[in-house]
């Protein structure tokens, strides 16, 4: 009785806004002349959904016009991986890559990327660094090292690793933050970058100025943004309330995307961590699929 309810509510949502499904362009959902994406979906957006039926979860990321998907931990562990292929295959979405904990990555890189291969990802990731409060100069070479063998491992498979960011990474270390260390001391050939625009702009940074500090380590963009009027810090986390629709919160997106794409920014997975993501989806696509570049 639960699942038939939600299924209808989410009908109605999506029906809704169907106007603003119909307007993809020729690039995808989401895009436009000057933005040309691929936008995405990381499918922790919809992690309420999965919780009650996973195969909704694919079933909505359809609707809304999405070709390809970030996998998260819950819908993997819900779905078979030869099932979520051929579910993949069936709504013509293609799973992009997937989170991995830290200490799987640590413990056994290789069972990481057996598991990866089986679902055909191109690249996986890490999206947090265990560590004690505050993040310091160990934990972040401990991680780097970790990094890189995570990355020769799934190398060797022809998959690609990435770290994604949590603000935690931007303590003042020397000149620069630690994040410049963590950048500094893995392997470009084995390690790049996702870098969520939220966590980002939560600690004080710039991403304009770092995307074109490391034109050639960012592989993939996290599309997230914050509440205008929070002030962030370096504690890392969820955003949760903080978290609103793309282009209505404080990070420049005009010029962020501009040199995002101009670096060579291969993916962008919208990333909505609020208890209204049905309603900011949409909101988010139109936005990113009217957004100009700033002359």
């Amino acid at each position: 009785m639960m699942k038939r309810v939600l299924s209808f509510v989410f009908t109605i949502v999506l029906m809704s806004g169907s106007a603003l499904f119909a307007q993809t362009g020729k690039y995808g959902v989401g895009t436009n002349e000057e933005f040309q994406g691929p936008v995405g979906l990381e499918t922790y957006s919809l992690r309420a959904t999965t919780k009650v039926d996973p195969y909704q979860t694919l079933e909505y990321a359809k609707k809304f016009g999405f070709k390809y998907l970030e996998l998260d931990g819950n819908l993997m562990k819900a779905i078979p991986p030869k099932e979520l292929l051929s579910l993949l295959k069936k709504y013509d979405m293609k799973a992009v890559c997937a989170h991995w904990s830290f200490d799987e990555l640590k413990k056994d890189p290789e069972t990481v990327a057996k598991k990866a291969k089986e679902l055909g990802l191109e690249a996986v990731g890490c999206a947090w660094i265990g560590h004690k409060k505050p993040f310091d100069e160990a934990a972040c070479r401990n991680a780097a090292a970790v990094f890189n063998k995570a990355g020769a491992a799934l190398a060797k498979e022809g998959i690609r690793f990435f770290y994604h960011n949590h603000g935690y990474e931007f303590q003042p270390y020397k000149d620069g933050t630690l994040m410049d260390l963590l950048i500094k001391e893995t392997d470009p050939n084995l390690v790049s970058f996702q870098m969520d625009i939220l966590w980002t702009v939560f600690p004080g940074q710039d991403p304009v100025a770092l995307l074109k500090k490391y034109p050639n380590r960012w592989y993939q963009i996290h599309l997230k943004d914050l509440k205008k009027g929070i002030k962030g810090d370096l504690s890392g986390g969820t955003s949760l309330d903080n978290d609103v629709a793309i282009g209505s919160g404080q990070a420049d997106y005009p010029a962020i995307l501009k040199t995002a794409q101009e670096i060579g920014v291969k993916y962008y997975f919208i990333e909505d961590e609020s208890p209204v993501v049905l309603d900011q989806i949409p909101q988010s696509l139109k936005y990113l699929g009217s957004v100009q570049f700033p002359k």
